[in-house]
């Protein structure tokens, strides 16, 4: 039996910027060390976002620290990575991003029960600046209803 994981790093600024339309789970492609940071928890999705190259889906400026113990099979922190969707969920995001001009951006990253590291990704539109003025209006009611 495996224990669960406790690594969960989240894109705080994600929701406040952008409203998920749809969220994907992905494999990623990792070398190396990447996975023992990721398992210590010493990674980064601030500015995360998806791109993508001949029909294939690339995270972008997702850091990953290097791992200390590692010696000559060190990583790039901040190398693009290649994401694993099925073929029907990249054909679904690569039409919306193209017709719609939304965008894809990374919300969570976390160890799957099989000891993968899976990313969460959603489908966002950018909120505007009365967005997210309504948003925070939102939280601090929400916070004053669970006060009483």
């Amino acid at each position: 039996m495996k224990k669960k994981s406790s690594v969960e790093i989240k894109n705080r600024r994600a929701s406040f910027d952008y409203e998920f339309l749809e969220t994907f789970q992905a494999g990623i492609v990792l070398t190396g060390t990447e996975i023992k940071s990721i398992r210590e928890g010493k990674a980064s999705l601030v500015d995360t976002f998806c791109y993508f190259v001949n029909s294939e889906l690339y995270v972008k400026n997702m850091h990953i620290a290097e791992y200390w113990w590692g010696s000559w099979g060190k990583h790039d922190p901040r190398r693009d990575r290649k994401l694993l969707l099925q073929r029907k969920e990249l054909n679904k995001l690569q039409r919306a991003v193209k017709e719609k001009g939304l965008t894809i951006i990374a919300v969570k990253l976390y160890i799957a029960d099989n000891g993968y590291a899976k990313l969460l990704i959603a489908l966002a539109k950018g909120k505007k600046e009365f967005d997210k003025r309504a948003s925070i209006k939102e939280k601090d009611l929400k916070r004053e209803m669970e006060r009483f």
